[in-house]
Order: structure tokens, then C-alpha cells, then sequence
């Protein structure tokens, strides 16, 4: 990434800046680009400030090659070398930190592109407590950086003796170096952090040491201030006493004076007493970013650029960054709470409360089986908190407020707010926003978007083009068809061929409603008349009502299947309908012809896939999947465009899931009309490429409609026809499937979805450290629930088609 890196001590000096050139050389070695822009003098205890009415002026200064010189060391110039030969010039401005940072990032290093990271130090000395911390120009850059916008680390490296040993010093940056690698890759997406204040203490080996997320200890100077009466102010050089300071050696005062009346004419000189800020250190005890830096530890402190510091709780948390393996990934960053006298984690609280007869004795079985019984406490009689139906999580937690959590239930009911805020400890079983792949007009601009930044994506050819419209009444539906030009062109061809034409050499497209589920409102057709015809029949057949069920702005699913049906209510509830008045956004897409046809009288089938999307964001394809097929034998569009079972493949229009109607896919080839190893291996391949392509486009081309939360996870259900040619087409994207479609004979299938997702998604989650991963896993030989054991061969099974950092992790 491109950091740009200032200071309040200066350029390269043994005296006052003696780190920079050291902790510059490592950022490069670690593969950053690097600016440097720094104030040409030593401009320690300014604070954020700026000198109000000054013109300042840059020079150029070229570091010599001695990482550890004199300061006299490297040169100087007034005008900036155009040559392009040699290292490259850092920026002295004769103003604040502040100011450099504001120069830094408007004026200078527009050829390397946009600064990603701004990192003030590392300061000589430490930068603990508020004491320290209200004046330090180095926290005062950091913060200029991040009122301007710009992610922002402040770094101080706090030293206990004059012992500046290149060794030491070395190892200060090699772990400043991996700490701001983690907090760039894991900083928060929700706004809660602004800038950080890392310090280090220059002791052997600091880089192996423990790092700890702190609050910043609020002390006070105590009676007698912070200055000196002197009498020779010419005899005090500002660079020797600031050393002196940090040294902790101020000198002594000039003595007190005799009272007399009326004011006397002095002198002052800085000279705090740092006595006062290591006494309010030790009677603070453990918990605060000097205690930390005492004990020879380095401290992260989270702060917002409006004086109040981000929450990290009460108790003393450690940080773990794990070495990069490949430069350019950078560091990982885990935070775990620290327990006293225990070696195992608080319970999990684990609210399971589905709805779903089906489905929630399989996700109890799940936790139960991958956790044990010392790790989770299941909680699955729960009531909801407020007249809305919906579930608080602070209330529930109000007992141990700072507990992890699990929250698995229906959309409607997740306390997204509660999660929102705690991103550590609480999960929830959905993200809040994810349109852009389950509402059908948005998947299809999500493709759309995706196919035209990435041409070569495996989406251009599985996916279907999409015409998405919107269409109030059905007399307007000329008019909603205007930019749908491949459709109109289409439509037209067909017209062109006259009506003794056969109708096998029209192009025949397929509609659908855009929030629809359960195969409602789908329809075939092939001219314009009978799309037109299609709108009148809804308009003819909708009931007497004035609600308006359009759930556009939602993302929960229980509204979308009252619109599908209509969104009346009592005997017509069954009704294949759509209220246009209600439901507007259709797509419309060609037909698939001649589809992959199995069994006994050929029947159509689609795939169902089940997929896990975890954190953000790693995707998961769950190996064993199901074919649904089609309750009668296939027909041509042109046969039986009207005959929705032959083509239809959707078992909510047939009844209860049965063996006929849903089958495990990688059986097929046991039955009449087999389907080669080979070729469900290559459909397999097909689905894990469109499934890992269509995830990311979605959260990279549509991130407003698609934002995956580090704290939660969503299983879906994508549904792929193949094609005679043995083409997979993604279909449609499903949020929490209808799990129960799956039928009663296949649980075993859902089931081992669920064991899948609580070891790929909750389990990591609350992981305090990588190398605890197995001691979360039950033995094989203790089986629960009467589902089997998650052995090796089903851990397999997730397979995971795509990991990507969206820095929201």
C-alpha cells in the first residue's frame, strides 16, 4: 500500500529523531510504497496545530545510506531533483506535523496514486496516557490525517534507557511494521476507529512480545505545573532539553524567589515532572496502554478524531498478528479477552430459534455435534422482547453484557444494531443488506455490472442475460419495455416470421417476477401479444384491495411470499397470481432449450446448491447437492407453454418432496438414464466458478446492495438448469432456502450443510487462537444427535471457492 509517513521529531537525527530512517527503511523492505513528508525541525508537544498567518516552505532532503548515522548525515537541497536518479527525496516543511500531513497528502506524491495509510512516528519516546497524548505532535499528524478522511497510526517507541542499540531498534520496527499491517487489513467497517496510537517499548526482542488492545489512561498533573523559573533563557538549547526530557533529567529549578509585592520578571522553562505520569501508571494498575509498555508490551489504542476514544471494554484484551507469508497479504490480526485463572472461554450464548420444524432440530444437532457442551449454552425457548416480535440482544445479555453470542433466527427477528456494535462477540445468522443476489432484477445488474468490468468472467456465459423491468399496470407495459432492447428486437424477429411461421424457430424467453418465490408468476412467451396477454390475465384475476405489499425496501423475505401470492389473504391465498399493482420489477431472460433431460420419460431438472458466505468474505460450496426434478415429462415451450409441470422444476408445485421429485445429485447415474462421473464432475467445477464469481461481483460491482458483515454469516440456496450440452446456468439466488423442500429422506444432506457452517462460520468466529481450532471439535466417537460423525470426508465437503478481503473482516 502507499503510506505516507510523518513526525514531530524531524529528519534523521542521533538526538532528537533518531528512528525514522530505520522504521522508513523496513516499511519499503516490506513491500509499501513510502512518502515521507516531515517538519524540517524538532516540533514535539504541538499538539494539532497550525501556525495561522506563515508561509512555509519546503526543501528536499536525500538520507544517506547509514541507517544509524550522525544527523549530519545525507543533504539538503532547495529546489527538488528532476533527475529520477537515486532513492527518492523526502518533503521538510518548516511547519507543524499537522501541516506536513496536510501537505503531504494534497501536494506532493500524486505520481504514486492515492495515500492508502498515514502513519506520524516513530516518536522518541512514548505516548501513553492523556497526558502525553493532548500534546504529542505525533498523535496531533495522525489526527490531522483522519479528520481529513484518511485511515491514520500513530507510532511511539517509549525507550527506558539511553541504550539505542541498531539490534533493538530493528526489532521495534520489525513489530510496528507487522502491527500496522493488521490494523490496516482489519480495521473497522463500521466507523467505530478513526486512528490508532500503537507504542512500543524499545526492549530485546519486542517483536516476539505480546501486543494488547488498551484504553488510554486518563491521569492529571499533579500541584506545582509543568515549568521552571529560569533566569538565562539564552543558556537553554530547545534540542538538548527535549532530550533531557525524555531522558526524564529536566534540570533543576532556578530556585525559589523571595515574595514581594507586584509582579516579578521571569523566565519559564518546559520542564515537566514525569514523575507524576509513572505514579498514576503504577496506582492504575493492569488495563491501560502505560501499564502495557511498562511490562515491556507493545499497546494498541483505538481512538476516534473527536476527543473520546473507541470502546474496547473492561478488561485487558491481547492482540495476536501472525507474520505475513506472503508480503503483499500483510498480517492477520485475532483479538482475544483475556480470563483469569481459566483456561477455557466463557460460554457461547447460543440463540437458535428458527420457526422451522425442519430446519431447527438439524441446527441444534449441528452446534451440538461440532461444540462441546463445556463451550455452547443452547438456548432455543426464546421469547420475543418487544410487541414488534423482535429479539434484544442487550436484554438478553444485560447479565454479562461483554458475553459472546450466537443469534440463529429469522431475518425479521436479528438484532442487527446489537451486532453492529459488537463485532467481536456477537454473531448473527444473516447479512443486513443482500439484494443484489436475491432479488432477481438485481441479480440481474449485478451480472451485468460484474460482466462488464471482468469480460472474461465465467458469468458471461452461465447466466442469462436479463431484461428488467418495471411495470405499474398492464397498459403501460409498451412503455416499460423501451430500454429492454434485446428483448423488443427479439420479440420483433418473431413477429417478423408471420404467423404460419412454426413456432420452434421463434426465440422463447421466460418471465419472472422479481420478488416472487415458490415458482409463482413464472410464464413462457414469445411475442409481444402474448406478454401483453400475460399482464391482463394478473389484472383480470387480482383481488378487491388497497394494500400495498411492495417490499422493495426490504430485505427481509416474509413479505415477498404474501406479494407472490397475491397479497390477500383467506381461500385465495393458494392462487397463482401477480398483483402488478403490487409487485412491478420483472426480468425477463431467454429460455433454455433443449435442457439436460433424466429418467424414465425424460424429466427436467434444476440443481440445488447450498452455499455458505462467511465473515467478509469467504464463500463456501456445499459438495452434496440435489436434483428437483419436474413433476411430468418434458415439452417444448411451443408444446405446452401453459403446462408448468413439464417445465417447471420446483417441488412447491408438487406436492411433498419425495424420491421422485428430489434426488441426491451424485447419484444420479444409479438410475435409467445415467449421468457419467465425469459429467457431474465438470457441473460440479461449473457451479463452484459461478458461485465464487457471482458472490464477489456482487460485493465488489453492487457493495450498496451487498455488504457482507465480519460478524455473520448467510447460507443460501442457488439453483443451476444444465443444458443438453451439459452447461450449468445459474438460475436464481436464494437467502435461507427452503431447507424443508429438501425432503424427509435427505436430511442427512441439510444436516451436514449445518455442521459444515458452524465449523467454517461460527467456530472461527469465536476461536480465541488458530491453534485452539481442534480443541473445539468434539472426538469423532462421541456422536450426537443420530446424524453421524463429522469426519474428515464431510469436513471436505465445504468446499471453499473463494476467500477475499473487503476490509471488512
Amino acid at each position: 500500500m502507499h503510506i505516507l509517513v510523518t513526525n514531530d521529531d524531524g529528519p534523521p537525527s542521533t538526538k532528537a529523531s533518531p528512528y525514522i530512517h530505520a522504521f522508513v527503511k523496513h516499511l519499503k523492505a516490506a513491500g509499501h510504497e513510502v512518502s515521507v513528508c516531515l517538519p524540517n525541525t524538532q516540533r514535539s508537544w504541538i499538539g494539532k496545530a497550525h501556525m495561522i498567518g506563515q508561509t512555509l516552505k519546503p526543501v528536499y532532503f536525500r538520507p544517506s545510506a547509514n541507517v544509524y548515522g550522525d544527523e549530519t548525515e545525507g543533504t539538503t537541497n532547495s529546489l527538488p531533483d528532476t533527475s529520477g536518479e537515486g532513492d527518492e527525496e523526502w518533503i521538510l516543511v518548516d511547519g507543524t506535523p499537522a501541516s506536513c500531513v496536510q501537505i503531504g497528502l494534497n501536494h506532493f506524491f500524486h505520481d504514486k496514486g492515492p495515500v492508502d495509510l498515514v502513519v506520524s512516528g516513530p516518536n522518541y519516546g512514548r505516548n501513553t496516557t492523556a497526558i502525553f497524548a493532548l500534546s504529542s505532535g505525533t498523535l496531533g499528524a495522525a489526527l490531522e490525517a483522519a479528520v481529513c478522511k484518511f485511515k491514520s497510526i500513530a507510532v511511539s517507541f517509549a525507550f527506558f534507557s539511553r541504550n539505542h542499540d541498531p539490534v533493538i531498534i530493528d526489532a521495534a520496527c520489525r513489530q510496528s511494521v507487522k502491527v500496522i499491517n493488521g490494523l490496516y487489513e482489519q480495521w473497522p467497517a463500521d466507523g467505530s476507529v478513526d486512528l490508532y496510537s500503537v507504542n512500543v517499548p524499545l526492549v530485546e526482542a519486542v517483536d516476539t512480545r505480546k501486543t494488547y488492545l488498551t484504553k488510554m489512561l486518563q491521569n492529571y498533573w499533579q500541584a506545582g505545573g509543568c515549568f521552571e523559573e529560569i533566569d538565562d533563557p539564552s543558556a537553554v538549547n530547545p534540542i538538548e532539553e527535549e532530550a533531557k526530557i525524555r531522558e526524564g533529567e529536566s534540570s533543576a529549578a532556578a530556585g525559589k524567589k523571595a515574595d514581594c509585592k507586584g509582579h516579578k520578571h521571569k523566565h519559564f522553562k518546559w520542564a515537566p515532572r514525569f514523575t507524576d505520569v509513572y505514579t498514576s501508571v503504577e496506582e492504575a494498575g493492569p488495563g491501560s496502554d502505560g501499564w502495557v509498555v511498562k511490562e515491556g508490551h507493545t499497546s494498541v489504542t483505538p481512538l476516534k478524531a473527536n476527543f473520546a476514544q473507541a470502546n474496547v471494554g473492561d478488561s485487558q484484551q491481547e492482540l495476536k498478528f501472525s507474520e505475513p507469508t506472503v508480503r503483499e497479504q500483510g498480517s492477520r490480526l485475532v483479538m482475544r479477552e483475556r480470563q483469569p485463572d481459566s483456561s477455557r472461554p466463557d460460554k457461547i450464548r447460543a440463540f437458535v430459534a428458527y420457526e422451522d420444524e425442519y430446519v431447527q432440530p438439524l441446527i441444534v444437532a449441528a452446534l451440538q455435534s461440532v461444540l462441546p457442551d463445556d463451550v455452547v449454552d443452547l438456548i432455543t425457548d426464546v421469547a420475543p422482547d418487544s410487541d414488534d416480535g423482535t429479539f434484544s440482544a442487550s436484554r438478553a445479555l444485560s447479565s454479562s453484557p461483554r458475553a459472546r453470542a450466537l443469534q440463529i433466527m429469522p431475518y425479521e427477528a436479528l438484532d442487527f444494531d446489537y451486532a453492529s456494535s459488537n463485532t467481536r462477540s456477537y454473531m448473527i445468522n444473516s447479512y443486513m443488506i443482500r439484494k443484489a443476489l436475491i432479488r432477481k432484477h438485481y441479480l440481474s445488474t449485478t451480472v451485468e455490472h460484474w460482466v462488464a468490468k471482468r469480460p472474461a468472467s465465467v458469468l458471461k456465459t452461465h447466466v442469462k442475460r436479463s431484461e428488467a423491468f418495471e411495470v405499474d399496470y398492464a397498459e403501460f407495459l409498451d412503455d416499460a419495455l423501451v430500454e429492454a432492447f434485446d428483448l423488443r428486437e427479439s420479440l420483433a424477429r418473431n413477429d417478423a416470421l408471420g404467423e404460419d411461421a412454426p413456432p420452434q424457430d421463434r426465440e422463447w424467453w421466460i418471465l419472472k417476477p422479481g420478488m416472487s418465490d415458490r415458482g409463482q408468476g413464472i410464464r413462457l412467451f414469445s411475442t409481444m401479444d402474448e406478454l401483453q396477454a400475460i399482464f391482463d390475465g394478473w389484472e383480470e384475476d387480482q383481488p378487491d384491495t388497497d394494500d400495498d405489499a411492495d417490499d422493495d425496501d426490504d430485505d427481509g423475505q416474509e413479505n415477498d411470499e404474501q406479494v407472490a401470492r397475491g397479497g390477500g389473504g383467506g381461500e385465495d391465498d393458494d392462487k397463482d397470481y401477480i398483483t402488478t399493482s403490487h409487485l412491478r420489477h420483472f426480468v425477463a431472460q431467454p429460455y433454455i432449450h433443449p435442457p439436460l433431460l433424466l429418467r424414465d420419460g425424460g424429466h427436467k431438472f434444476h440443481i440445488r446448491t447450498y452455499v455458505l458466505c462467511a465473515g467478509g468474505l469467504r464463500v463456501y460450496v456445499y459438495r452434496p447437492m440435489l436434483a428437483l426434478f419436474a413433476g411430468k415429462p418434458y415439452r417444448a415451450p411451443w408444446e405446452a407453454p401453459d403446462d408448468a409441470e413439464t417445465f417447471l422444476t420446483n417441488t412447491c408445485l408438487q406436492g411433498s418432496p419425495n424420491e421422485t421429485t428430489v434426488q441426491r445429485f451424485w447419484a444420479l447415474e444409479e438410475g435409467p438414464t445415467t449421468l457419467p462421473a465425469a459429467a457431474k464432475e465438470d457441473i460440479f467445477a461449473q457451479i463452484c466458478a459461478v458461485t465464487g464469481d457471482v458472490m464477489e461481483g456482487a460485493a465488489r460491482a453492487m457493495p450498496v446492495h451487498f455488504q457482507p458483515l465480519p460478524n455473520a454469516f448467510e447460507v443460501f440456496g442457488l439453483d443451476f438448469l444444465v443444458d443438453a450440452a451439459g452447461c450449468a446456468w445459474l438460475l436464481e439466488v436464494n437467502a435461507f432456502p427452503d431447507f424443508k423442500q429438501t425432503g424427509a429422506d435427505l436430511t442427512d444432506i441439510v444436516a451436514g450443510f449445518w455442521r459444515g457452517v458452524v465449523r467454517e462460520a461460527v467456530l472461527p468466529f469465536f476461536q480465541a487462537d488458530e491453534d485452539e481450532a481442534t480443541t473445539l471439535l468434539l472426538p469423532e466417537s462421541k456422536s450426537k444427535g443420530g446424524l453421524g460423525d463429522p469426519g474428515e470426508d464431510e469436513r471436505k465437503d465445504m468446499v471453499c471457492v473463494r476467500d477475499i478481503d473487503l476490509g471488512r473482516r
